[in-house]
């Protein structure tokens, strides 16, 4: 990070909370951080592609994949911890796709008991600054209903950059917010 944003007055009373996931969450969560400690973060549990979707089928977990990255942008930018978390293994029978900090996410929910346990537990291990929280601790799929009549089913069945014209109805199913 360049010297510039490391000699920023932080200031404590600032609050800020963000809701979303993806790159475009973590990518505003690392500008944040030179602003305020007072960040939460409430970050979407539907992802069920890549290493986030096979953890999910494989261990019946959350997806970790946007916590990660929420959890890495509150982290300092230069500590090896961090670059451990976002390290993907690009071999391997079983870990080949698969984050460091995805694995760690997943063995750190069956470790504590929960996924929001986990989170916390990894967020003062990366010594974050501010909170991360999931949107919601029951597992949900994205689906919607394309103005043809096709239903797709998850995240990873959207198209990239889909025309909002195509999509009749847009919803989580089985979702229960807790904040």
């Amino acid at each position: 990070m360049p010297a510039v944003k490391k000699q920023r007055k932080i200031n404590k009373k600032i609050k800020i909370a963000v809701l979303g996931g993806g790159t475009g969450l973590s990518t505003l969560l690392s500008g944040l951080k030179y602003y305020t400690n007072n960040l939460t973060a409430i970050v979407t549990t539907a992802d069920d592609g890549g290493s986030s979707g096979r953890l999910r089928r494989e261990f019946n977990v959350l997806p970790p994949g946007d916590i990660r990255s929420c959890l890495v942008a509150l982290a300092d930018d230069d500590t090896l911890l961090a670059h451990l978390f976002q390290y993907r293994f690009e071999a391997g029978s079983g870990l080949a796709g698969h984050s460091f900090g995805n694995l760690f996410l997943a063995a750190m929910e069956k470790i504590t008991g929960s996924f929001n346990q986990g989170i916390i537990e990894a967020g003062k291990v990366l010594a974050i600054r501010g909170k991360v929280l999931p949107v919601t601790l029951t597992k949900v799929t994205l689906n919607a209903r394309l103005a043809t009549g096709k239903i797709l089913r998850g995240q990873s069945e959207s198209p990239p950059r889909p025309h909002l014209d195509q999509f009749k109805r847009f919803r989580e199913r089985r979702a229960r917010f807790s904040i």
